[in-house]
């Protein structure tokens, strides 16, 4: 049979064509559910081979200034990885003095810190035991006047007698409910540790991953092209490319919250520890602060612990104090910081930290706004152009305002 319409001019679609169309739809339909289905356990690689891809372009160009004086990778590479070693090994160290002399302090306490706790405890105790004991006599005495003026038999009176024996059972209810919140406390704190060995794993990868990706970075950026038709390329590459000078600005930005966030530690915790620990403090919390949420409440256990140890109101002026760095850090500057540096809203960027947390746990909120970045560009380059190539950002402006019934005059 000829496909050639004589009449027309046209060519008949292939009688398979149709069956090879609708296989293939169930095939990809087939694999996305499949994807879906295993994403839970697919999350930690995908979220470790995001931060590989964000790291190595964060660095890239730390990297090629020094290539060009080395002539290679190699020798940049390994002075970055020296580095970070090199910094962390020193920050253990400076830990390691303050810290033990704290937890020795604080184990030789514990047990003077329970007793003082337990004696309010008692009396609370005892005073609802008699509070209840005294209720009752008087419920008993209500109860046998009512009878008595009723002309009930007196038996009836005395029945509640025996409700006294019940509250033999009161002296352990809050001792016993605080015993259970310790060891609720000390489950959730072992999942909190599990949790941690799975992100130390995950960062484990990523630091190897980011070595290996920065010694040869080309074949996996050629295979991204590699996974694309030759006539998206251009395309694509505008994109990467919008993608590689964005990102150091992210690392800059995330860069300055550590600066900031550490100084303000160092400088609250200078008048109650001295400098050393305070210092010391300063640098925990910035290193923290590459993990954000999670790595603030990291950052406040080791000032708990020495506070702990010298005993008196210095807990509560501690605790205080990370408690109005946390709240400063999470409304103001983060989201100011890595809004400003990299040109999103800071509602976007806290939206984004929710849903990345909710989609690669804890360690999602490392790349929240980088993908939010990542999805501006690509809806820039994609929709935007195709769909709105003569709206301008004033259009959309004026479009908003509108929207909100404000008048063009107004500031924002």
């Amino acid at each position: 049979m000829n496909n050639n319409d004589e009449k027309t001019g046209t060519v008949n679609p292939a009688p398979g064509r149709a069956a090879r169309s609708i296989g293939f739809y169930i095939i990809l339909a087939a694999g996305l559910l499949a994807f879906i289905r295993a994403f839970s356990l697919l999350s930690p690689i995908l979220l470790s081979f995001l931060l590989v891809l964000l790291v190595t372009l964060a660095l890239n160009p730390v990297i090629s200034r020094i290539r060009s004086l080395t002539g290679g990778r190699k020798i940049p590479t390994g002075l970055v990885t020296v580095g970070l070693i090199t910094g962390v090994a020193l920050l253990g160290w400076a830990l390691f003095g303050p810290m033990k002399t704290s937890i020795m302090s604080i184990s030789e306490a514990v047990p003077g810190y329970w007793e003082r706790l337990q004696k309010p405890l008692i009396k609370m105790e005892q005073r609802a035991v008699l509070s209840e004991d005294k209720m009752q006599e008087e419920v008993r005495t209500e109860i046998a006047s009512d009878d008595q003026a009723m002309g009930k038999p007196e038996i009836q009176s005395r029945a509640p007698k025996a409700a006294p024996d019940k509250p033999a059972e009161e002296p352990q209810s809050l001792r016993s409910g605080l015993m259970d919140m310790l060891q609720g406390a000390l489950g959730s704190f072992s999942a909190v540790a599990l949790n941690g060995a799975q992100i130390l794993v995950v960062l484990v990868t990523v630091f190897f991953g980011v070595i290996f990706m920065l010694l040869n970075p080309r074949p996996v950026f050629g295979m991204m092209f590699a996974m694309l038709p030759e006539q998206h390329h251009r395309q694509a590459l505008i994109i990467m490319q919008r993608i590689g000078r964005f990102v150091p600005a992210w690392a800059g930005a995330t860069l300055v919250g550590m600066v900031t966030i550490g100084l303000l530690v160092f400088l609250l915790m200078w008048p109650i520890f001295g400098f050393m620990d305070a210092l010391v403090l300063g640098l925990v919390a910035a290193m923290m602060e590459i993990i954000p949420f999670l790595g603030p409440i990291i950052s406040t256990v080791p000032a708990i612990l020495l506070a702990l140890a010298k005993g008196g109101m210095t807990p509560l002026w501690v605790l205080i104090a990370y408690l109005g760095v946390q709240a400063l850090e999470n409304n103001v500057i983060i989201p100011f910081i890595m809004a400003r540096g990299l040109k999103l809203h800071p509602l976007a960027v806290i939206f984004s930290m929710l849903l990345c947390v909710a989609t690669f746990g804890v360690l999602g909120v490392l790349v929240a706004a980088p993908l939010v970045a990542i999805v501006s560009i690509v809806h820039s380059e994609l929709y935007r152009k195709r769909y709105l190539p003569t709206v301008t950002d004033a259009d959309l402006d004026r479009l908003a305002r509108i929207t909100l019934h404000e008048k063009f005059s107004d500031d924002m």
